[in-house]
């Protein structure tokens, strides 16, 4: 049985056109703690190309502070509005890009999967996940919601990767399986 892996860190991020949250969570055997969190609030009145560089640069800016093994992103959702829905798909797609600049492999959550990893069902609300979330990482203090979605998101992929304890897969990207379509 290989060792058991310490002190991987991840970076996990909840993308958002006006406020983003990021979180630094690191291994420690089985123990999880959280390094360092914050939200990346971006001006709502500004284009959105200008907020997506923000973006970036703050991002580029965490990962060269934190120095993360991989990167865990909150995958998207159904919205009831697809402008949203693409902005927030632009946003996700500028945290796949500075992960990718900085070398780094990137896994992607679903919100309900998030909540099922940090709370034990899917339909938890966000402060029940924040209030999780500190308790398990021993918080005295919680960060603002958005932060700490990214901190779940980052437990989410410790604990998936924890399974088997490398490294490598730590790191490692989750295949995705490939969609059936239907042919008539």
């Amino acid at each position: 049985m290989p060792p058991a892996v310490t002190n991987v860190r991840v970076l996990g991020v909840d993308p958002g056109t006006r406020r983003a949250g990021w979180g630094v969570v690191e291994s420690d055997g089985p123990r999880a703690r959280g390094i360092a969190a914050g939200v990346v609030v971006l001006d709502a009145g500004a284009p959105l190309e200008e907020r997506l560089l923000v973006l970036h640069r703050a991002l580029a800016a965490v990962i060269a502070d934190y120095a993360p093994a991989c990167v865990a992103v909150e995958d998207l959702f159904f919205a009831e509005h697809a402008n949203a829905a693409l902005k927030l798909g632009h946003a996700r797609g500028v945290v796949l890009l500075t992960a990718a600049q900085a070398g780094l492999a990137v896994s992607a959550y679903p919100p309900a999967v998030v909540k099922r990893a940090i709370g034990g069902r899917g339909q938890a609300d966000k402060e029940q996940v924040a209030r999780l979330v500190g308790a398990m990482l021993q918080l005295r203090t919680l960060p603002p919601l958005d932060a700490t979605d990214a901190l779940a998101v980052a437990l989410t992929h410790l604990s998936r990767a924890r399974l088997p304890a490398s490294a490598a897969a730590l790191a490692a990207p989750r295949p995705r399986r490939p969609r059936r379509t239907r042919t008539t």
